[in-house]
This record gives C-alpha cells, sequence and structure tokens, in this order.
C-alpha cells in the first residue's frame, strides 16, 4: 500500500438524509482532507454544513452514503478504540463514580479490572482529577466532568481523538482555561485530535490547520494553516496575525455576497452610529 503522510484521511465522503417523503437531502457532497500525525485540525463552518455528521462519520456513529474515512491507510468501519470521542454534552455515567467512568471505556476495550483500574487513576493523574477519583459527575462542575470525559476518551490510547465541540455548553470563563488544559495534554502525549467547533477564535486558538466547510449540501472552502506562533495565550489573540487569519476564516464562512440585504443595512447603521457617538 502506497504510504500517506497522514494518519486519518477523509475521502469523497458523501451524506445524504432520507426527508419525511422519502426523497435524499445531500448534507455532505464529496468532503476529502487529510490529518497529519500529532495535527490539531479543526473543523469550522455555518449551521447546516455538517461538522457533526461528518466527525461522527469518522468516530463509526455515522455510516456513509458513499467514500471513505482511512486510518493508517486502512479503511474505518464501525467505532474502534484507535478512535476516542467526546461529545458537547459530558455523556458520564451518573450512576458511577469519576475513577469508574474513566475504568469503563478501558473495560470496553478488553482491559482486566485491576489494570483498568490502575491506568484510569494513572488518567486522572494526567488530567488533574486524581483527588476526585470517588466522586460522581453531580458534584463535579461542568468544566471538571468535561476533563473526566476526556481522560475517558483518552485512557485507551486512541491514534485519534474526535471532538464535536466539546466546550459548548461551557461558560466563556470555563472555555478558556479548557482550551488551554487540552492544548497542554495534547502537547505531551502521542495524539492526533480533529475537532469541531463553532467558535472562530477557539479555532484559531487551538489549531495547527483549520477545515472550512460551506453549507447546503456541506462542502470543503478551504483549507487553512493557522500560522500564529505557539505556545499561545490570551495574549495571542491580540497579535495582528491572529486578527488576520480569523478575519479571513469568517469572510469564508459568512462571505459578503451572501448577506442579506437588512444585515448589510444592519452594519452600516451600526457604523454611523458608533461614529456619532465618537463625536
Amino acid at each position: 500500500m502506497e504510504s500517506s503522510e497522514f494518519i486519518l484521511e477523509a475521502k469523497d465522503i458523501v451524506k445524504d438524509f432520507a426527508e419525511s417523503d422519502g426523497s435524499p437531502r445531500r448534507v455532505l457532497d464529496g468532503i476529502s482532507f487529510g490529518v497529519k500525525r500529532r495535527e490539531f485540525l479543526s473543523i469550522i463552518g455555518p449551521s447546516g454544513c455538517g461538522k457533526s455528521t461528518l466527525i461522527r462519520i469518522a468516530a463509526g456513529l455515522e455510516t456513509v452514503t458513499s467514500g471513505h474515512f482511512l486510518l493508517d491507510g486502512k479503511k474505518v468501519s464501525g467505532t474502534s478504540a484507535e478512535r476516542g470521542m467526546v461529545f458537547q454534552k459530558y455523556t458520564l455515567f451518573p450512576w458511577l463514580s469519576v475513577k469508574q467512568n474513566v475504568m469503563f471505556g478501558l473495560i470496553s476495550s478488553g482491559y482486566g479490572s485491576n489494570d483498568a483500574e490502575e491506568s484510569a487513576l494513572q488518567w486522572l493523574q494526567i488530567v488533574g482529577l486524581e483527588k476526585y477519583a470517588e466522586y460522581y459527575p453531580k458534584q463535579l462542575s461542568g468544566g471538571m466532568q468535561q476533563r473526566v470525559a476526556i481522560a475517558r476518551a483518552l485512557a485507551p490510547q486512541p491514534r485519534v481523538l474526535l471532538m464535536d465541540e466539546p466546550f459548548g455548553a461551557l461558560d466563556a470563563q470555563t472555555r478558556s482555561q479548557m482550551q488551554k488544559y487540552l492544548l497542554e495534554v495534547w502537547k505531551n502525549i502521542d495524539i492526533t485530535i480533529l475537532f469541531v467547533t463553532h467558535d472562530l477564535d477557539e479555532a484559531v486558538f487551538l489549531s495547527d490547520r483549520i477545515l472550512t466547510l460551506q453549507a447546503n449540501p456541506g462542502k470543503v472552502k478551504e483549507l487553512v494553516t493557522v500560522d500564529v506562533p505557539r505556545p499561545r495565550t490570551e495574549e495571542s489573540l491580540f497579535l495582528p496575525e491572529f486578527k488576520t487569519l480569523r478575519s479571513h476564516v469568517e469572510d469564508l464562512i459568512h462571505p459578503v455576497s451572501e448577506k442579506k440585504p437588512e444585515e448589510e443595512t444592519f452594519n452600516i447603521v451600526n457604523m454611523v452610529g458608533k461614529k456619532n457617538a465618537v463625536r
């Protein structure tokens, strides 16, 4: 088999959903891209572009109409411990302790009980929650619950971590903390991350590259390289290259030609109002 620079590849992914009358509605149309080993690649696009559907296909949780994903050159079929998944909702089992939640993924991957417990405690230490091993999810904050979910996904040591808007339900301060925390974990372990978000700042802050999609149906618009230097901090958001790249991605997702006339009028009125306020 011919070698590839990519650990994960999408090959002409097409996905149709059935309408109520049985007719097909195309959600994804010919999606192709590759993710390099240890790369952090984000997917972003307008509502209805199929971001979540695409990452669920990569996880093996959704079927395709045609096309396929490759992992290390082999066709992806169904779920696998090589592909960990973190959802927007924490998806923890409320009746299990924090340690038991992390153990669940390990035992499902074939670990014995003792080995699963030892590994779970190690991963809880990595995500800074070893002191909460015997707590239950309801006793933790939203950010802490998501850290448990990340530990559970990483514990079986997947090749790729798939994340579907994992911080979307968090408040702004917790979200910022989790972004920095995720970058720290990613820096220290051998993991490739495919990350879905609707937040432009988050995409630029976290990523090596950004896959932008257009909607109806979802198609690749552009694969953008993020040239903002690492390590990144809050100050990175004010760098000229950060602002320029963010503006470029926003234009890809919401081009001026697609704005409604009333949106343009609203923007003009706002600009005039700001100028008058300055005077």
